[in-house]
């Protein structure tokens, strides 16, 4: 029927929850405060992460919901992989032009 509550020493999924929540708001905040490309940039890894935390902790809540939370996972972590290589060539090339990765000197970039 009811399940009791967790124990002291034991994690439920609420936890699991707050953790993946505490991730995106950190990463928002962090996106949000930085004028670093790098610092945006982990922002950025942040958020993915948290969202990625969420979804793959739902797995098992449904049996429907088990193999999609563990795909969406996997994308996730490509997608950042991918994010990560591309957009370190981009500071590293703004850097070479600008010597700088302050991101406010980028707006001579806009076309």
């Amino acid at each position: 029927m009811n399940n009791p509550p967790p124990s002291l020493g034991e994690i439920g999924l609420t936890h699991y929850l707050f953790l993946g929540a505490i991730l995106f708001v950190c990463g928002a905040v962090c996106m949000a405060s930085k004028r670093n490309a790098i610092g945006v940039l982990m922002g950025v890894e942040l958020v993915l992460n948290g969202a990625k935390h969420q979804l793959r902790r739902l797995r098992g809540l449904q049996p429907a919901f088990d193999i999609e939370g563990q795909v969406f996972a996997l994308f996730v972590i490509v997608l950042a992989a991918a994010e990560a290589a591309v957009a370190l060539a981009i500071v590293l090339n703004f850097y070479n032009n600008h010597m700088t990765v302050d991101v406010d000197t980028a707006e001579e970039l806009k076309g």
